[in-house]
């Protein structure tokens, strides 16, 4: 995807994300998919960390995140509802104006240094349509009035997601395994895991079946990555044990 259409996405997905808090009729519920935080620090959450992503992208290169400037802080989102959409916007603003100062290629740093993705500003903008995609969800969820990922998010988002989050250098601890991942939009991926790390590659059209295969919309593919939906959710054949173990695995630990 070019970097003008992922920098059109977050704008899209972060106008979701507003009218989605903007209709909410009360702010100070629980949010059933992010149950430690209400509407309100979910819009809190959002809107403080794009403004920290806006300062990541700016900093460029570095072995560890710029600290932060404000000694009190994360800025709080007011109250008032016009002033929080405005707060929310802005903030989104803020990140986007850096992405497209720094452009796609520019280094910066990130937290997935030993994953398949570059640690690259136009990597961060990848990552945070799914941030905010998937917060539009919870924030829908909430008022009972979820709507599926847009397509081109959910697909971007599954691929997004393999090489960024799954994928690792870190040896993998556990029997060696393939799974085989297959959205119903058309597009298919394999993870391969083995003691060289986690690696995802396009599934080729003649490759042998893995040793599980997972299908379901794409979207509902991201959402099972985010713990949004089960694994029974999806449609699955083979061995579950491997996807199991990868979602409960931390390679950093």
């Amino acid at each position: 995807m070019e970097f003008p259409e992922v920098l059109r996405l977050i704008e899209d997905r972060s106008a979701a994300f507003r009218a989605a808090i903007a209709s909410a009729p009360d702010l100070d519920v629980q949010v059933p998919s992010c149950p430690d935080w209400t509407l309100r620090e979910l819009a809190q959450h959002l809107g403080d960390g794009r403004r920290r992503q806006a300062a990541i992208v700016a900093a460029g290169p570095g072995a560890e995140p710029p600290a932060r400037t404000d000694p009190k802080g994360a800025p709080t989102a007011p109250r008032d509802r016009e002033a929080l959409d405005a707060w929310l916007a802005e903030s989104t603003g803020l990140m986007l104006d850096a992405l497209r100062a720094a452009g796609p290629d520019r280094g910066c740093w990130t937290w997935w240094g030993r994953s398949q993705a570059p640690e690259t500003s136009g990597a961060v903008a990848r990552h945070q349509i799914q941030e905010i995609a998937v917060h539009t969800y919870d924030v829908q969820l909430t008022q009972g009035a979820a709507q599926p990922l847009p397509t081109g998010v959910a697909v971007e988002g599954v691929d997004e997601f393999l090489t960024t989050v799954s994928a690792t250098t870190v040896p993998w601890p556990f029997k060696p395994a393939t799974i085989d991942l297959h959205a119903t939009e058309g597009r298919s991926w394999r993870l391969t895991l083995d003691a060289d790390g986690v690696r995802c590659d396009d599934l080729a059209a003649d490759a042998e079946p893995g040793d599980l295969a997972m299908r379901g919309a794409a979207g509902d593919l991201v959402l099972y990555f985010y713990q949004r939906l089960p694994l029974d959710a999806l449609e699955t054949t083979g061995d579950t044990a491997p996807m199991e173990q990868l979602a409960d695995w931390d390679p950093n630990a």
